[in-house]
């Protein structure tokens, strides 16, 4: 479960960043990334998962099934590719 984050990169610009798990690495240098927020529902006020999946760019194709990864926001690099992974998230809890 994450909260977006905004951080800065090496350029100097804020870009948004979301951790999740890696679906998918069947495309070529692309990823699918599952990241899982939770919302608030706003009559119940009962706590829900939502999950959305992202397709990120892998360069060098390291990234596997299982993979906790850390993503962030990039210019379009395809149709549907605008995020980039980071690195691998190592955080157990």
């Amino acid at each position: 479960m994450t909260v977006n984050k905004t951080k800065i990169n090496q350029s100097g610009k804020h870009r948004r960043q979301l951790s999740g798990v890696v679906l998918s690495n069947k495309m070529n240098k692309t990823v699918v990334v599952s990241v899982v927020t939770v919302k608030l529902h706003p009559k119940y006020k009962k706590h829900y998962k939502v999950s959305k999946k992202y397709k990120a760019h892998d360069a060098k194709q390291e990234y596997h099934i299982g993979d906790k990864v850390v993503i962030e926001a990039c210019r379009p690099i395809s149709k549907d590719k605008t995020w980039r992974v980071i690195k691998k998230n190592d955080n157990s809890k």
